[in-house]
């Protein structure tokens, strides 16, 4: 075997580097807590934590019938698991003061007449005050009472049809909903694969990017590029202990999602593996390239903090629809990873579908990775010709004294 870095099997020049790594990692307890057990952490308190079930609103009724139709009809709100009333007021006055204090989040005011208007089959109408401070929830609690009313008005005008002699009435139109994939609308099911893509970027690209920073703080990285070591197996060496430990990760996270959140793996496990392998690599690849950039730890830290938690965070599709967002933002989402590992993730562990559903994602995946990696070598192979003249220098200083 030559002892020449061009004749030298491929191998020969990974496995050291590999080893080294792996004995510095074992020397480094914390770097293997952050890989395995920070994940597992930042899944348990997010995945409690990040929740769009918008259930036990706090419901204000202010009953000015008082009659028995209209406190049948309050009932049939606190019925449901989706409103719980606390507060019932004899002045629709009230109901300022307990919305400005997020004491309640709607209010109900039903009007006086309310019962004998129903007798006679007159129309009425009932007031819903709803916090708009947070959005989402008076959206969706405002589609739950509107759900509400449009049953309790159907059931009503039966109630009238049955009391004129119409004891049959089939409305003319029906709408039969079917919810595929999630039929109990559970957001556990839409953010824990999230979660997933969101979590192993971060971690997968802090822990790399200190690996060539701390080399170079030690001052170890002049003796690895005086060495034999050809770039090619310097990034492939650094990138395999961290790849094989953020690989068992990522499946300490699929378990703690089945047994936690209940949220299965319907499709093809080799897919789901090759997904993960292409998103980790790339992950991998843009931490070392960062690593290359940086010239201390610090730095390192918070250029990957900027370049994964915001993006995969905001751009993603994670939390926020891509297609709400401006055309401008759009566009760039396309430069983010977890965009297209998030597709993936959904649609292997979720929907059960196999590769033509997410052909295309893949292929960006696999890209991004390719691309990553080779940017690595590049700036590793210049890093390395930019440490020559210093050494040089340091050397002719040296002799010279």
């Amino acid at each position: 075997m030559s002892a020449e870095p061009g004749g030298r099997p491929f191998l020969a020049g990974v496995r050291p580097v590999i080893r080294k790594e792996f004995r510095q990692i074992r020397r480094d307890p914390r770097s293997l807590i952050f890989l395995l057990c920070i994940p597992a952490f930042l899944l348990l308190v997010y995945g409690y934590a990040l929740n769009f079930d918008v259930k036990h609103v706090p419901l204000a009724v202010c009953d000015l019938d008082g009659t028995q139709a209209s406190r049948d009809f309050s009932a049939r709100f606190s019925a449901t698991e989706y409103f719980d009333l606390r507060h019932r007021l004899s002045d629709a006055r009230d109901v300022d003061a307990l919305l400005g204090r997020e004491a309640v989040g709607i209010a109900l005011i039903i009007p006086r007449g309310f019962g004998d208007d129903l007798a006679a089959g007159r129309e009425t109408k009932v007031q819903a005050v709803v916090d708009g401070a947070s959005a989402m929830t008076a959206t969706t609690a405002a589609g739950y009472i509107g759900a509400i009313i449009q049953s309790e008005t159907m059931r009503f005008t039966l109630e009238v049809l049955e009391r004129r002699g119409r004891s049959r009435f089939e409305p003319p139109l029906a709408v039969e909903t079917r919810v595929w994939y999630n039929p109990e609308l559970r957001s556990a099911l839409f953010l824990v694969p999230g979660l997933m893509a969101f979590i192993l970027m971060v971690i997968v690209v802090i822990s790399t990017a200190f690996s060539v920073v701390r080399e170079r703080e030690r001052g170890t990285m002049e003796q690895i590029l005086v060495s034999p070591v050809r770039p090619a197996e310097l990034v492939v060496g650094k990138t395999v202990p961290y790849f094989l430990i953020s690989l068992a990760s990522a499946h300490i996270v699929l378990l703690l999602g089945f047994l936690l959140f209940g949220v299965p793996i319907r499709g093809n496990y080799l897919l789901l593996l090759l997904t993960m392998t292409l998103f980790l690599t790339g992950g991998l690849g843009q931490g070392l390239f960062i690593s290359t950039v940086a010239r201390s730890q610090q730095v390192s830290f918070l250029i990957s903090i900027l370049t994964t938690v915001l993006p995969t965070f905001v751009l993603s599709g994670f939390v926020f629809p891509i297609r709400n967002m401006p055309v401008a933002i759009q566009v760039f989402s396309y430069l983010i990873p977890a965009r297209y590992f998030l597709v993936t993730l959904r649609a292997i562990m979720l929907k059960g579908t196999g590769l033509g559903a997410f052909g295309k994602e893949v292929f960006f995946l696999a890209a991004f990775a390719a691309v990553s990696i080779a940017v690595s070598m590049m700036r590793l192979r210049r890093s390395g010709l930019e440490e020559r003249p210093r050494r040089l220098g340091r050397g002719r200083r040296g002799a010279g004294s």
